[in-house]
């Protein structure tokens, strides 16, 4: 027994647990995101990026603002720009690397293909530290369009899902 108990002790000093730090309150929070797609023949490509930046109320309470750019490439046509620009809100489950999340988030969208108006919309996600500040993210967000808050509900069901995969940063 005395054996063993030396061996554990000396196998969990040799390779000690990695503990990756994830972020505190006040910590501060930036991503970029990215997704595209196209045709087999390639005439027709969408490219789409997206950035944030989000301050940690507490350990599981994000809130900020996403920026969102959409490019569209059709052949034998102009090149066309959309974006929005939103307020969210994320809440954080769990404390370890691995942590998902639940959120909100409601602004406007603008552009050359779209009529400007306002969205809102629910969004869920994931994010795994890879490194002490660094992570990995993923997400889904659910968007709806409307031109004033009467006409929210009824637009509720014609809404669309937005996925993107990126990258963040902790400071």
């Amino acid at each position: 027994m005395k054996r063993l108990l030396s061996i554990s002790t000396l196998a969990a000093a040799i390779f000690p647990v990695v503990a990756l730090a994830t972020p505190v309150t006040g910590d501060q929070e930036i991503t970029l995101s990215g997704a595209g797609s196209s045709d087999k023949d390639f005439d027709s490509t969408v490219m789409a990026v997206q950035g944030s930046w989000g301050q940690y109320l507490s350990e599981q309470s994000l809130w900020g603002i996403r920026q969102s750019i959409n490019i569209r490439d059709d052949e034998g046509d102009d090149t066309k720009f959309d974006g929005s620009t939103r307020v969210f809100y994320d809440y954080h489950f769990g404390t370890g690397n691995t942590r998902p999340f639940i959120g909100v988030s409601l602004g406007g969208v603008y552009g050359e293909q779209v009529e400007e108006s306002f969205m809102a919309g629910p969004e869920i996600g994931i994010k795994h530290w890879v490194a002490d500040k660094t992570f990995i993210t993923a997400m889904a967000e659910y968007q709806f369009l409307f031109e004033s808050g009467s006409e929210a509900d009824d637009r509720f069901d014609d809404g669309l899902f937005l996925y993107s995969l990126g990258i963040g940063y902790n400071f």
